[in-house]
């Protein structure tokens, strides 16, 4: 992996689609963006901040996500999700994360990713599937 930067961000925008919704992915019975939508919408933008320092073979995994959801954003509401690197401990990286719509914060927490090479991981993976 090519040397990380503190507090490289990558912000992903996006508008709350009905399969987001809390209803829809059943981790709720409301039409508002959904907590496992948006972790998802975090994760996407962790990944993004590390897309041009990996090398050949390599990839990131999620180890670890705290986070607060802190407002509903309905069906067509227009979000914005940011990442950001604030530790890195070997090949364990640590992010901020956040989320906002229109009116405001709606979420925020730490995620963690652990630098792996892919074709290691992937066979262990499947051995733990046999």
């Amino acid at each position: 992996m090519k040397e990380l930067k503190l507090n490289t961000p990558c912000i992903i925008e996006g508008r709350v689609l009905e399969e987001e919704t809390a209803l829809h992915m059943r981790s709720g019975s409301l039409r508002v963006f959904a907590t496992p939508a948006m972790v998802a919408k975090m994760e996407q933008a962790a990944c993004g901040v590390l897309e041009s320092f990996l090398e050949d073979g390599e990839t990131t995994v999620g180890t670890a996500m705290d986070i607060q959801h802190l407002a509903p954003t309905p069906v067509g509401g227009r979000y914005s999700v940011r990442a950001e690197i604030t530790a890195v401990n070997g090949r364990e990286i640590t992010f901020h994360v956040s989320a906002s719509d229109e009116a405001g914060e709606i979420g925020n927490g730490t995620h963690k990713r652990f630098l792996v090479y892919a074709e290691k991981f992937q066979d262990k993976a499947n051995k733990r599937g046999q």
